[in-house]
């Protein structure tokens, strides 16, 4: 046999070879692959957990009473709740659940786990209790105000006036209303911690897909739940793969390993904006990135200096080389959209002006600090610009740089100095979602522990504002409210807070063109049950 025939043969069995890779490249028809940094995916406990990754999870693990409508976010819509009624005096919701519905491990799903599930978050008081604590439940309160009238009828009466619109759309939005398999999980507790050290890697609900695995920064896998109620999920399965690098999920789904990619860095995904067989479904969230400051710390306990660092920061050109596809310039703690978001107000980059405010306060060189940021895009590119222009006014700020837990974990401490971050809920369509993230601070004793509070956070406290947020949330009169949510926002500004708006997040997801019904959750909830894959 001569060389050209063996070289022949040899090219022909090196195609057939990079043919089958190709082929073995798709992901499985009834299979769902979705890449994303997992880095912040620290429980699928429903009380414990923060961050919007862990959210869209849940949302699949577990039911709630309500939902909301991704296209219009303030159609509240029936979930295992088939229908609701409020009361007169606004006090008292009553639910009415659907019959029929089980969990994943059989048991019936009835008023009493929904019930249980309500208070073992107050009881629990961890991150998730925080926003129910601000509409004046507690583990005292909360077994008087949350009661099952028969199996199928809930009523939650509001300890304090509350606009119940809210109630219902953090009841939706927030995944701390997720339902739970009360039996099962008592089976699991320990120590009286109410299931949550099992729930950290576990699920006792009875959403659409079930968890079938979990290990931490590498792979979950969930699968489709027999006999769902509301008809079983298209996909069998669903697999979530840590991938922190944004070039890997590039390559990734380029090349058909996966379905999905998230968290995905603004230059990789523009990279893919020409291919065909991609689509960019780019959603603008309520949550807010921001530079916090730590009023326990001397420096920034002085207003002079806060207002200095609002003035060395530059908000325009952040926005305009760091964050397209990441976010859009704003700088007020109400995400905008909202009627009663004013215009921004136009801070700009003045080092003069700051080393102005920075002697009068007594620092005429300057003085040496950290900041804290997640090490992924876009924080990091935002931390160093703002480093960059700190230093122009002699604020010599060390960057330090960790995971979710170290960096929101000082934070929630009370110990940190400055720090760049993202938060601010937004989750709800109501303007004070914002303002109970990012300003509002009732109480602001360190022993309050009012972690999901980021105003408590950075020991912001101003009790006239606080008053002013209560106040706007109770007025029915429209315009009424307008005013008052104008008048909050003004004195935030005028008090030189600590937590300084700049951007709201964009969240940018690639999909390749095969998946259908996949519609990203402005709220984070994003629901699978209902997506598919189409053969081309």
């Amino acid at each position: 046999m001569n060389i050209k025939t063996l070289l022949g043969r040899g090219i022909a069995v090196l195609c057939l070879v990079l043919s089958a890779s190709l082929v073995q490249a798709k992901t499985p028809p009834d299979q769902l692959v979705i890449g994303m940094n997992m880095n912040n995916l620290l429980t699928l406990d429903p009380a414990a957990m923060t961050g919007n990754e862990v959210v869209g999870i849940v949302v699949n693990l577990y039911d709630s009473l309500v939902e909301l409508d991704p296209a219009e976010l303030t159609n509240v819509m029936p979930a295992l709740a088939e229908r609701w009624t409020i009361s007169d005096d606004r006090n008292l919701l009553t639910f009415h659940l659907r019959k029929g519905v089980k969990f994943h491990s059989g048991n019936p799903l009835t008023a009493q786990d929904v019930v249980w599930s309500f208070r073992r978050v107050l009881h629990l008081n961890m991150a998730q209790a925080s926003v129910w604590k601000s509409y004046g439940f507690n583990r005292d309160n909360v077994d008087r105000q949350v009661r099952a009238v028969d199996d199928y009828t809930i009523e939650i009466a509001l300890p304090k006036p509350n606009d119940p619109k809210l109630v219902l759309y953090s009841l939706a939005a927030l995944g701390s209303g997720s339902v739970l398999d009360s039996k099962t999980v008592k089976q699991h507790e320990q120590k009286g911690d109410w299931g949550n050290r099992w729930l950290t890697t576990a699920e006792a609900g009875s959403g659409p897909f079930k968890l079938d695995i979990w290990q931490a920064k590498d792979v979950m896998r969930i699968s489709r739940a027999p006999g769902y109620w509301r008809g079983e999920s298209r996909m069998s399965r669903v697999i979530f793969r840590h991938l922190q690098e944004s070039q890997t999920l590039r390559l990734m789904i380029a090349k058909g390993d996966l379905d999905i990619a998230a968290t995905m860095s603004v230059p990789d995904i523009e990279a893919l904006k020409s291919n065909q067989e991609m689509v960019i479904d780019a959603v603008r969230k309520g949550t807010i990135y921001y530079v916090a400051v730590s009023m326990k710390e001397p420096h920034f306990a002085n207003p002079k200096v806060r207002e200095a660092v609002r003035y060395l920061i530059d908000y325009q050109g952040i926005n305009k080389a760091i964050m397209p596809g990441y976010g859009v310039l704003h700088q007020r703690p109400i995400q905008q959209g909202m009627d009663a978001t004013l215009p921004n107000p136009g801070y700009a980059l003045d080092i003069e002006r700051a080393r102005k405010l920075l002697a009068e306060a007594g620092y005429p060189d300057g003085f040496d600090t950290t900041l804290r940021v997640l090490a992924d895009p876009p924080f990091i590119n935002i931390a160093i610009a703002v480093q960059s222009t700190l230093m122009q006014a002699g604020i010599r700020a060390k960057i330090m740089t960790g995971t979710g837990n170290q960096i929101y974990g000082a934070m929630r401490d009370r110990q940190f100095d400055m720090l760049v971050g993202r938060g601010g809920s937004g989750v709800e369509p109501h303007p004070h979602s914002s303002l109970r993230a990012l300003v509002y601070n009732p109480d602001n004793r360190d022993e309050a522990r009012l972690t999901n509070f980021q105003g408590w956070r950075t020991s912001f406290f101003d009790k006239t504002l606080n008053q002013l947020i209560d106040t706007a949330l109770l007025e029915r009169d429209p315009d009424k409210q307008r005013a008052l949510y104008a008048e909050v926002q003004n004195r935030y500004d005028a008090l030189f807070p600590a937590i300084m708006p700049v951007s709201q997040m964009v969240d940018s997801v690639v999909v390749r063109k095969n998946v259908r019904n996949y519609v990203p959750h402005p709220s984070a909830t994003t629901f699978l049950r209902e997506v598919y894959k189409q053969e081309q």
